[in-house]
């Protein structure tokens, strides 16, 4: 999984709360921090460091449940699957952040919708039929398991009132232990939280934009220094740093037009294929976007692009997806996926297209698509009115409204990645994995096409706003299911694609037709952050920390971003503390000015990438790298 904007919390402006340690008597945390604290917490009530990883199902469901969580089998094999041979601990709290601990007052509500005689209690019998044939199904030992606990069950009947307090006063005794047990050691709570640090008691608020920022020229040389920089924050009073070391880059408003890309002249006599996909923005803040499989037969030269897929928004609407960076990296697939080798990446740039041109020889190649998360972030503007999904006519019947059905065209044109204007069953699961977490299999995809408007065994346009208007009448007109949907796929209330980027991959051969398949949706991790540092190391500027040889920082300038990357040559972990906070005109993928990751023995990990907050105006990165322990 990926280290995500939002999973670096060491030192933020947010709202803070109180804590019963007694450093809050003059400290207040962030909430932020209270979260990485519980999930520590847990952590450690299972392993011994935040380094260990979960190698099994049983220990994965062990910490969740010391975090406040109840995992059903179903939520455990959805993050642990067959591929599945550990999870680290960033891996653990981005689950927590998906997997929210149930309130009282939801149990409730899920209980008194199967209590038909409003008494407080439902059947075993019903409750069995019910737990196992309806929802996310529970298996017949859960079940047992519920209706076995003596102090909620008599005379066949089960008390959903006494077990929703017992589960609440379960849920909060097992995070009060865990919490307790860290506090005992109050070292352990100044310890790095996986990539994650508690903020210093002395943190200084996240720095705010300046008012008049600038940005970059290519000519404008860039300054290193090894020694750590007086202009520190006040944060650098409440630590010993070992050493610093500092880099400036300032980035003029036309970089972009030094490294143009050029089409190939005889591209229009090449053969060509096209595919669409998205990057989405989860809950957390990590990105998940389609990844591809390309075939080139014989030794060609390729053209490949990338770029956001343009949308028919209603008019006034904004589109603010059209100016999220993109990126492809090519890999070449060798004896298994494990062992993919960077090959390239599109570094080139023509407005929002990104591309690169040159000479493949026969074989299976992997695009991994890959945006910073600069630009794709968090909506945070509230949402003054919702959008109406349906309604009714003078005789009853049920309709969509016209917003609702140009908000599915355009959701069809995003799923629909051959751009044939059909969906077949491959391209709709995807739409279904996305926003049900469930594939459709052959059978129900039969009973689709009898039902629904099909063309070659392919689900039409038509067919698909049926199936949604079909899926509001079973509803008898509630929208809750269909917000579940657009939400999953980007859209907000107003019915704005706020937290998606749809794109386009064009492939250009000059010898053979290339070919391109989507094989998996899943977070821009893994293979990806490998083929980052790797391209980073390859054409970076390193910086060696003063006195740590084994510790480098490598910076690698674009014409749109910067990436910064850290490797760890040493036999134990580091702790990097990092300063943006001098920085003009700049946005980073964490959305944090100062933080620090943890960094493993002999690793490597990206540790953020900046970009202008406005392209027109110069920017200035300045950041301080400094070493901690």
């Amino acid at each position: 999984m990926a280290i995500s904007p939002g999973s670096d919390a060491a030192f933020s402006g947010q709202k803070p709360t109180h804590s019963e340690s007694p450093r809050s008597k003059k400290f207040l945390l962030t909430e932020e921090e209270i979260f990485y604290m519980s999930c520590r917490a847990a952590y450690l009530t299972v392993f011994k460091s935040s380094l260990d990883n979960i190698i099994s199902k049983d220990q994965l469901y062990l910490a969740l449940q010391h975090a406040g969580r109840n995992p059903s089998q179903k939520t455990i094999n959805k993050y642990w699957t067959s591929q599945t041979a550990k999870l680290n601990f960033d891996d653990f709290c981005i689950i927590l952040r998906k997997e929210k601990p149930t309130s009282k007052a939801e149990l409730l509500k899920s209980f008194k919708q199967l209590d038909v005689n409003d008494n407080g209690s439902i059947l075993h019998t019903d409750l069995y039929k019910l737990l196992t044939k309806k929802g996310e199904k529970m298996t017949r030992e859960e079940v047992n398991a519920i209706i076995n606990l003596a102090d909620v069950n008599a005379d066949g009947k089960f008390d959903y009132i006494k077990f929703c307090k017992l589960y609440m006063a379960t849920n909060e005794q097992c995070l009060k232990t865990t919490l307790e047990k860290l506090e005992v050691d109050s070292k352990l709570r100044r310890q790095q939280f996986g990539s994650h640090m508690e903020g210093s008691p002395e943190r200084a608020p996240s720095p705010v934009p300046k008012a008049s920022p600038r940005i970059i020229r290519k000519a404008d040389q860039e300054s290193f220094s090894n020694k750590g920089d007086t202009r520190n924050s006040s944060l650098a009073t409440a630590r010993q740093f070992k050493t610093s070391v500092s880099f400036t880059v300032t980035m003029g408003a036309d970089s972009n037009q030094n490294s143009k890309l050029i089409e190939p002249h005889s591209i229009k006599e090449w053969q060509c294929v096209q595919s669409k996909g998205c990057f989405f923005l989860e809950e957390d803040g990590e990105i998940i976007s389609h990844q591809y499989k390309m075939q080139i037969a014989q030794r060609s030269l390729v053209y490949i692009t990338i770029k956001p897929l343009s949308l028919s928004q209603a008019e006034g609407k904004p589109s603010p997806w059209l100016s999220v960076d993109t990126a492809l990296y090519i890999l070449k697939e060798n004896e298994s996926q494990a062992n993919l080798q960077l090959l390239y990446f599109t570094e080139l740039r023509n407005r929002e297209t990104f591309g690169w041109t040159g000479e493949l020889g026969p074989g299976i190649y992997w695009l991994v698509p890959s945006t910073t998360g600069c630009r794709l972030r968090k909506e945070v503007k509230p949402i003054t009115e919702e959008a109406q999904l349906v309604y009714r006519d003078e005789t009853g019947e049920l309709f969509l409204t016209k917003e609702f059905r140009s908000t599915l065209s355009d959701i069809f044109e995003v799923i629909d990645l051959d751009g044939n204007g059909l969906l077949s069953l491959e391209e709709y699961n995807f739409f279904e994995l996305r926003t049900s977490g469930e594939k459709c299999d052959e059978d129900a995809w039969a009973v689709c096409r009898e039902n629904f408007d099909t063309k070659k065994n392919e689900l039409t346009r038509q067919g698909f706003m049926d199936l949604n208007l079909m899926e509001a009448n079973d509803r008898e007109g509630d929208p809750r299911d269909l917000w579940v949907t657009l939400h999953s796929m980007g859209y907000n209330k107003a019915l704005e694609l706020t937290e998606a980027c749809p794109f386009v991959i064009d492939i250009y051969a000059d010898k053979c037709k290339p070919r391109i398949k989507a094989v998996h949706m899943e977070a821009c991790s893994g293979q990806l952050e490998k083929a980052i540092c790797k391209s980073v190391l390859n054409k970076g500027n390193a910086k060696v920390m003063d006195g740590y040889e084994n510790i480098i920082i490598y910076t690698y300038k674009r014409d749109t971003w910067i990436t910064a990357v850290i490797e760890n040559k040493s036999d134990d972990k580091v702790i990097i503390h990092v300063n943006n906070e001098l920085s003009e005109n700049c946005v980073n993928n964490r959305g944090l000015g100062i933080f620090a990751v943890e960094v493993a023995p002999n690793s490597t990990m990206v540790c953020q990438h900046v970009m202008p907050l406005n392209e027109r105006q110069e920017w200035i990165y300045y950041c301080v790298y400094s070493l901690i322990s």
